[in-house]
């Protein structure tokens, strides 16, 4: 067993697994755990110590990305070489080991472009058996459009893990199959249209991407601030809205998740002011901390919530396709004024295979594997964030989902940070248009994506940002 004789020092402020993780370290850097030595289970550890088996879960998480262990199948943890071994994250005090090189103005080394995503776990060879087999049993159904709703089996499979994953109550039926989140909010903007509302709520900040939609499609929008548990209900009252649109389990950008408390508070403004919730759950697939809350659709007896997602944050963004869940009122004006002769946009060879991938149990495999996978990274980003940056940088929203806001406390505005760290070879990016005036936005802050890169290049591009800022 680990000596951990005067580990825990709750009053330093330091998490638990953060202080078993250094300890751990520090006893294979001095060589008390030898190569090759397994570590005690979770379950062991976690009751030997009397803490819980999340925080040396997260502990182990953290020693697993930074390569100080492996994991063998079916077997356990075991301290690497450190002889042999490169570590895929180092931290300050060994970084001069690192060769990076310095590119020139023009060449982007490391892109933290939020919306990439892991192409090296998907699973392509199952989804290529499994596009084969829709082609040979579906040949003739793939020569005609389809139904311009969705697949009926597709919708089925959504539906079902809608209603396991996120509590979502609804039919098939109400199930709408699109190209992209951003298509759908177009031919909702025209539901809300003909049902006589010309304007809308929407947090600010924001998603840029649905409030250019809606602005496209005559609507006006009411920018409502946040407050610390996210929308400002008391500032939705006061607007003339009957419609908001929201991000409540991952509030896009800042990240923060609203308590079922105002969740409630929210389905009540929706009952009293009869007006209209569109829930967009992006990327409730990735949550680190917590537990998840029920979505607002699920809480809803009223039938007033719209729900939205995507399968692009998951799968693969190129396969554009999400879905919309309707309530029965704006179902039955779909229907009245003739979107169902609206054809479907998404290719029905895809929607078949999509199909028979949820069917088989390969979705909710894939998204298991990729909520590891995104944890790791986004431990790998935080934790060297931390080490490097120190109290020059305060991240924010770093429990959910595939990307941080990170403000710089070294005097630069936006532009100047991305402009230095472009002459370091990293691309980030602005978080200025996610405001309705990009006056009112955080000046020092930009938003860094890590789904695309690779543990190895997260440090590298986390060091190329502190050379660029703070050298």
């Amino acid at each position: 067993m680990i000596d951990m004789t005067v580990l825990f020092n709750e009053n330093d402020g330091e998490s638990l697994y953060s202080q078993l993780y250094q300890h751990i370290k520090k006893e294979i850097l001095n060589g008390k755990l030898a190569a090759k030595t397994r570590l005690p289970s979770i379950r062991s550890l976690s009751s030997h110590l009397h803490i819980s088996r999340n925080t040396v879960d997260l502990a182990y998480q953290q020693l697993l990305a930074e390569g100080y262990v492996q994991s063998r199948p079916r077997s356990g943890l075991y301290v690497n070489d450190l002889e042999l071994e490169t570590l895929p994250l180092l931290h300050l005090n060994n970084m001069t080991s690192l060769n990076i090189d310095v590119p020139n103005s023009t060449s982007i080394h490391y892109d933290f472009r939020y919306g990439d995503i892991d192409a090296d776990h998907f699973p392509f060879a199952t989804w290529r058996k499994l596009s084969n087999q829709s082609l040979h049993q579906n040949q003739l159904e793939l020569c005609s459009y389809g139904d311009p709703l969705g697949e009926p089996g597709l919708r089925l499979e959504i539906a079902n893990y809608l209603h396991s994953s996120r509590g979502v109550n609804c039919s098939p039926d109400q199930i709408m199959v699109g190209a992209g989140i951003q298509y759908l909010l177009g031919v909702l903007s025209g539901l809300l249209g003909a049902n006589n509302n010309d304007s809308i709520a929407m947090e600010d900040p924001g998603y840029d991407g649905a409030r250019t939609i809606f602005q496209h499609n005559g609507l006006k929008i009411h920018p409502i601030p946040l407050d610390d548990d996210g929308l400002n209900l008391h500032k939705l009252y006061d607007s003339t809205s009957r419609i908001v649109y929201i991000t409540p389990s991952h509030q896009f950008p800042y990240g923060m998740v609203m308590p079922l408390a105002k969740r409630m508070q929210l389905l009540k403004w929706a009952k009293d002011e009869n007006g209209i919730i569109i829930e967009d759950d992006y990327d409730s697939e990735f949550r680190y901390v917590g537990k998840p809350i029920p979505s607002l659709q699920g809480l809803d007896t009223s039938r007033r919530t719209v729900y939205l997602g995507t399968f692009s944050k998951c799968l693969l963004p190129s396969l554009r396709i999400a879905y919309m869940v309707l309530p029965p009122a704006l179902l039955d004006i779909h229907s009245k004024i003739g979107y169902q002769l609206y054809d479907q946009t998404v290719s029905r060879f895809h929607q078949k295979t999509l199909e028979m991938f949820m069917r088989n149990g390969h979705w909710e495999a894939h998204i298991r594997k990729m909520r590891n996978v995104y944890r790791q990274k986004q431990t790998t980003l935080v934790s060297n964030i931390q080490t490097m940056f120190g109290s020059k940088a305060t991240i924010i929203g770093q429990d959910a989902g595939l990307h941080i806001l990170l403000r710089v406390h070294n005097g630069m505005d936006e532009n100047t940070l991305i402009q230095t760290a472009e002459s370091e070879g990293t691309r980030v990016y602005p978080v200025s248009q996610f405001w309705a005036q990009r006056t009112a936005a955080e000046s020092s802050m930009v938003q860094i994506g890590f789904g695309g890169l690779n543990n190895e290049d997260i440090v590298k591009g986390v060091l190329c940002l502190q050379r660029a800022w703070f050298s």
